[in-house]
């Protein structure tokens, strides 16, 4: 493919893209594709000839778009959101273009000093303790995922330990604390019966009391408690744990982690800032712009009080990635803050996406999103035969017909066939609970409203 070849497949695809988020509104939002189906359309062996690009587009319309789940149309409301904004894309397909790799400041200065300075733009926007900056001895940087941000702070934690028999260790989070700590604890060796899960009180957060005990009574066993997990905005039901209390009650030598994945960049919002509170004990935070900030996935912002123990646990320095402006000691090598040793130029999306929409910009997508989720939740509780079953400080809606689980599960599997929308459930106090997550970046009042149409037609037939 010649560049004037690129230049014609480029502007197609673009077209195509576009067209795509003309359109992805009247799509089903989730695939009704049987397994197999998809592999079945595509030939046995590869091509042994090129192909023309217009054959592959071709089949990304027929072949692939068929069998997507459409995580940007308007009509979805399941897990949470996951915004691709204009130009979130476009600093993809420039980081791409690029094709940078950027483990160390020497492989590409740009891609680490932006990528500095992009999570200091975003600590200022979003009002996070100075002690996170990068002029200090902490930073940022970004990771793949909340995962793997949870993993690394894990892992910083469990060195600091050293000395300590890793058998002994053990780690707290809530029972609504995301699933990413037990594997973290897997992949660091540590096995199942080393994470606690605390009881949590009647908002579904975590009970610092009942925190205290477990590990006053861990340390009366003999077990060294050496990493707690709080979390802000929890993915069952956006419970905001009592970070200022829980920090509060732990010693130094016990890491605190806050994962605020979901939730932590509604802080773009000074009246949402509640959600930021608690934060100077903090070691380590978590938000993901790639969620809710009008970034595409993946973009996951990791905050740490004192990159020292961070670096220690993860740095390698082999003879072949030596050269003279690692050895100053004056430069990030981002390489060392993260499990991966190759690193993708994911700043210049999120550089994209500030300077395109602005502070103000931001805020409005936000408040947009909160104002449609208390309507909403005002809709539930109007309602004679449905109840809210948490409660609502952002954009997550958990509700339930008084019904029964069973009716439950029929509204959503009613809702979900029918292509109209796409909702998820959890579980909270035992009851099967409904979820609706507002936040796509074209949802608007009516997306919402036909929603909570399309969910009392079909509990009026259970």
């Amino acid at each position: 493919m010649t560049p004037d070849d690129f230049r014609s497949a480029g502007h197609e695809l673009i077209e195509w893209i576009a067209d795509y988020m003309e359109r992805v509104e009247d799509l089903p939002v989730l695939s009704t594709v049987a397994p197999g189906e998809i592999r079945g359309q595509l030939p046995v062996d590869p091509p042994e000839a090129p192909e023309p690009f217009a054959a592959i587009l071709a089949d990304l319309e027929s072949i692939i778009l068929p069998g997507l789940t459409h995580w940007q149309s308007p009509n979805f409301f399941a897990y949470v959101p996951a915004n691709a904004s204009p130009p979130s894309i476009l600093g993809e397909l420039a980081s791409a273009g690029l094709g940078v790799q950027g483990m160390l400041w020497a492989t590409s200065p740009a891609c680490t000093e932006l990528e500095t300075h992009m999570l200091d733009w975003m600590l200022a926007a979003t009002g996070l303790p100075l002690r996170f900056r990068s002029d200090g001895s902490g930073g940022g940087v970004i990771q793949d995922s909340a995962s793997s941000s949870t993993l690394c702070a894990l892992l910083a934690a469990r060195d600091r330990s050293r000395g300590v028999d890793l058998h002994g260790l053990r780690a707290y989070t809530s029972e609504h604390g995301h699933s990413s700590l037990a594997k973290a604890m897997a992949i660091a060796g540590l096995a199942p019966h080393q994470l606690r899960t605390i009881a949590t009180d009647a908002e579904h957060a975590l009970r610092t009391g009942a925190l205290i005990e477990a590990i006053a009574t861990d340390r009366a066993d003999g077990c060294t408690p050496f990493f707690v997990m709080a979390t802000v905005g929890t993915t069952s039901s956006t419970a905001i744990d009592p970070v200022a209390e829980i920090g509060a009650a732990l010693g130094a030598d016990i890491w605190l982690h806050v994962d605020a994945a979901y939730a932590g960049v509604a802080a773009v919002c000074p009246e949402l800032r509640f959600v930021n509170a608690g934060l100077d004990r903090a070691d380590s935070y978590v938000c993901n712009p790639h969620k809710w900030l009008l970034t595409n996935f993946d973009c996951s912002l990791l905050y740490v009080a004192d990159a020292a123990p961070l670096v220690e646990s993860l740095g390698i320095l082999p003879e072949y990635l030596r050269n003279p402006a690692t050895d100053t000691g004056a430069v990030i090598d981002y390489r060392d803050w993260q499990i991966p040793l190759g690193r993708r130029f994911r700043a210049l999306k999120l550089w994209f996406v500030i300077r395109s929409y602005g502070l103000e910009g931001l805020r409005a997508h936000i408040r947009r999103h909160v104002a449609l989720a208390h309507e909403l939740a005002g809709w539930v509780a109007e309602h004679p035969d449905f109840e809210l079953a948490a409660p609502t400080p952002l954009s997550l809606v958990c509700f339930r017909h008084r019904g029964g689980d069973a009716v439950n599960q029929a509204i959503m599997d009613t809702c979900n066939r029918s292509g109209a929308l796409y909702l998820t459930h959890t579980r909270l106090d035992d009851h099967l609970v409904l979820r609706m997550a507002v936040g796509a970046v074209g949802t608007e009042r009516r997306h919402v409203e036909a929603a909570w149409r399309a969910i009392t037609v079909a509990a009026s037939t259970e």
